[in-house]
C-alpha cells in the first residue's frame, strides 16, 4: 500500500497561475497583507484533497479519540492508580490498546457509503462527551444515557452554553475538516476485503499485545474502579446508548406487573368525619448539606435555608439517603416496591407503583409536573401541569417557578370531593441555571452565579445561587402547609417532602449530579426529607408527632417512602412492609 502521507502535500502554486478569485468585500476589510494570506490560505484549503485509504482514516481517527477526547479517563486512570511506579509505560500501553480497539470495532463497519458519515457522528459524540465528562466529572453509564434520552428541550437548552459550543468546536472541527476534504481510495474488492481483514487482525494482535503488557495492573485497577470505563470515549457514551435502547425495545409491549392489588383501607377510615387530603413533594436537586433544618445546635457551615420552615411545626429527617443520583433513576426507584436495597431496574421500570396502590385502594392519585415527567411513574395516574399562559407572574413562556405548582392546583383542591393523594413534582434546585430557579426576591445570598456556564463562576458565586433556589423551595413548602391550613375545615391534611438526589457543587471538582452510585458523594445522594401532620391527620392515624420526632434522628433512605406512606394512609396490603415504615412504631 502506498504512503498515504504523499498525498497530503498539495501542488505549489505557479507564480504564474490565475489567482483564485475572493469576494472584494473580504479584500476591503482587511490590510493588503493580511488579504494576500487570507487569499492564499483559502486557495490551498480549496486545493487540499487528500487521498487516504479507509484504514488510514481510521487508524488517525482513533489516535484522534484516544489523545484529544479522553482527557478525564487518563485524569482519572492516574488518580485511581495512585503513585505507583512505571506511569508511562502504563499510559502508553493504554493507549495503543484504546487506539487499536477503536479500530477493531470500527472497521467491521466502515465501507465507501458509511464512513464520513459515521465517523463524523462519532467525532462530535467525542467531543461532547469530553466536553461534559470534563467540565461536570459526567460518566456515561446506561443510566446517565437515559437520563439524557429523557431530558426535555428547556433542560437541554441550559447546558448548550457559548462554552459548549466554543470547546466542542475546538476539539471537532479540525477533525471534520480533514474528513471533510479526504477523498477515499477505491480498491479492488477481493484487495480491500484482504486489507481490511489484515487490518482487523492487526489491530487485534496489537490491542492483545499493548494490554497484556499491562495487564496485571490494569485488571485489578478496572475491578477496583469499574466506573473508569464509562469516562472512555466515545465507546463508553455508545455501548450506553445500545443498551438502553434495546433494554427499552425488550421491555416496551410487556405489561406492568401488579403491585400490591390486594390493597385496602384500613379501619381508621370508617370512624373518618374528613375526607384526606396528603401531599408528596418530591424535590429536584436538593441536597442535605445546604438543608437549613439540619443546622442543629451550636456552629455549623449550613446556612439559614430554611427560615419559614423552621417557623412551621414540621418534622425533619436529618440522615436520608438517596435512591440514585438523577432524576431518571431516583423517581422510579422511591416509589417502587423494590427500592435501592433490592435495585432491579427492569423490575422496577416493569412493576407498578406506590401511586398504583393507592389507587387500588379506591384513592385518587394526581400528579402535578413542573419538571421533565415522571419517568413512568404516573403511568394510567391523572396528571396535570401548569400552564405558563395562565400563570405569566411565575412563568417565562417556558418554565414556571415551583409557586406555579399550588397555583395550578387550587381549582383541583376547590373541586375536589373526596380523598385525594396530590404529587407535587418540582423543578427545584435544577442545574446548572440555579439563578433561574427562584424570584429576585429570594436573592438573598451575593453574589450570585448569573450564568447556565458554572466555569464563568467563582464556587462561592454558584453556591449562593444553588442556596438562593434552595430558600425559595422553603417558601413553597411553607406556603404549600399554609395552603393546607386553611383547607382544614374540609380535609384531614399533611405533607411529606423528599428530594430525588443531591448535587455537587464544585467539591473535588465535580458539579452537578449523576454519578455512578458507587463513586457518587455524599452531597449527591444525602437528601433532605421532612412532614407536616394537621392534628386532624394525626389524630385519624393516631400517629403520636413527638415519638415520630425522635424516630426522625434515626437513619432513613428512599426504600422507606413507599411503606411510610401506605402506613400514614392507613392502607393494607400484603407488601406493606411495617419495618419500613417510618411511622410504624409512633401509631397506637
Amino acid at each position: 500500500m502506498s504512503d498515504p502521507r504523499l498525498s497530503l502535500v498539495p501542488p505549489l502554486a505557479s507564480p504564474t497561475a490565475e489567482p483564485i478569485s475572493v469576494g472584494g468585500s473580504l479584500r476591503r476589510a482587511l490590510p493588503l497583507g493580511s488579504a494576500s494570506t487570507l487569499t492564499r490560505a483559502w486557495a490551498v484549503a480549496r486545493r487540499w484533497r487528500p487521498a487516504l485509504s479507509t484504514e488510514a482514516l481510521l487508524l488517525g481517527l482513533g489516535l484522534y479519540f484516544t489523545l484529544a477526547c479522553n482527557t478525564p479517563f487518563w485524569r482519572a486512570l492516574l488518580a485511581s492508580r495512585g503513585g505507583e511506579g512505571g506511569a508511562l509505560f502504563y499510559v502508553l500501553a493504554i493507549g495503543v490498546a484504546l487506539s487499536a480497539l477503536n479500530v477493531l470495532l470500527l472497521a467491521p463497519l466502515l465501507n465507501r457509503w458509511t464512513t464520513k458519515p459515521l465517523l463524523g457522528g462519532l467525532i462530535l459524540v467525542a467531543a461532547v462527551s469530553s466536553y461534559y465528562a470534563g467540565h461536570f466529572g459526567v460518566y456515561f453509564d446506561p443510566s446517565m444515557l437515559r437520563n439524557v434520552l429523557r431530558t426535555d428541550l428547556a433542560e437541554a437548552r441550559e447546558l448548550l452554553t457559548p462554552g459548549f459550543f466554543l470547546q466542542v468546536a475546538a476539539l471537532a472541527l479540525p477533525p471534520l475538516f480533514v474528513l471533510q476534504r479526504a477523498r477515499l481510495r477505491r480498491r479492488p474488492l477481493k484487495r480491500a476485503l484482504a486489507i481490511r481483514a489484515a487490518t482487523i487482525v492487526l489491530a487485534l494482535v496489537v490491542a492483545a499485545g499493548a494490554l497484556g503488557s499491562v495487564f496485571k495492573d490494569f485488571s485489578g485497577q478496572m475491578r477496583n474502579h469499574k466506573e473508569l470505563r464509562y469516562l472512555i470515549t466515545p465507546a463508553a457514551p455508545l455501548w450506553s446508548l445500545v443498551r438502553v435502547l434495546s433494554r427499552d425495545a425488550q421491555t416496551a409491549n410487556l405489561p406492568r406487573q401488579s403491585v400490591g392489588a390486594d390493597a385496602r383501607l384500613g379501619a381508621s377510615w370508617a370512624s373518618a368525619k374528613k375526607p384526606a387530603l396528603f401531599v408528596i413533594v418530591v424535590g429536584e436537586t436538593a441536597r442535605a448539606a445546604n438543608w437549613g433544618l439540619d443546622r442543629g445546635a451550636g456552629p455549623s457551615p449550613i446556612r439559614d435555608t430554611t427560615p419559614e420552615l423552621a417557623r412551621r411545626d414540621v418534622i425533619n429527617f436529618p440522615d436520608v439517603t438517596s435512591c440514585g443520583t438523577n432524576t431518571e433513576v431516583s423517581v422510579p426507584c422511591m416509589f417502587s416496591l423494590q427500592g435501592r436495597r433490592g435495585y432491579d431496574e427492569d423490575a422496577i421500570r416493569g412493576s407498578e407503583s406506590l401511586l398504583d396502590v393507592l389507587r387500588h385502594a379506591g384513592l385518587r392519585v394526581v400528579w402535578n409536573d413542573n419538571q421533565s415527567g415522571c419517568k413512568g411513574v404516573c403511568a394510567g395516574v391523572e396528571s396535570l401541569r401548569p400552564d405558563p399562559a395562565a400563570l405569566p407572574a411565575l412563568c417565562d413562556g417556558e418554565r414556571c417557578l415551583d409557586e406555579a405548582l399550588l397555583e395550578s392546583s387550587r381549582s383541583l383542591l376547590r373541586d375536589a370531593d373526596g380523598n385525594l393523594v396530590l404529587v407535587l413534582h418540582q423543578l427545584g434546585n435544577h442545574g446548572p441555571a440555579y439563578f433561574r430557579r427562584y424570584p429576585e426576591a429570594f436573592r438573598r445570598f451575593t453574589p450570585t452565579c448569573d450564568d447556565e456556564d458554572l466555569s464563568k463562576c467563582s464556587r462561592e458565586q454558584v453556591a449562593n445561587s444553588y442556596d438562593n433556589a434552595l430558600s425559595y423551595t422553603d417558601h413553597v413548602l411553607a406556603r404549600s402547609i399554609d395552603l393546607l391550613e386553611e383547607l382544614a375545615s374540609r380535609y384531614d391534611t399533611a405533607l411529606l417532602y423528599v428530594s430525588d438526589h443531591g448535587e455537587s457543587l464544585g467539591e473535588n471538582g465535580l458539579y452537578l449530579h449523576g454519578l455512578p452510585y458507587s463513586i457518587a458523594p455524599a452531597e449527591q445522594t444525602r437528601v433532605p426529607m421532612l412532614m407536616w401532620l394537621s392534628s386532624g391527620f394525626a389524630a385519624r392515624n393516631r400517629v403520636d408527632a413527638a415519638c415520630l420526632r425522635a424516630q426522625a434522628a434515626r437513619p432513613a433512605s428512599h426504600d422507606n417512602l413507599f411503606h411510610t406512606v401506605l402506613g400514614l394512609l392507613d392502607v393494607r396490603t400484603a407488601v406493606r412492609d411495617d419495618a419500613l415504615d417510618l411511622a410504624a412504631p409512633c401509631r397506637s
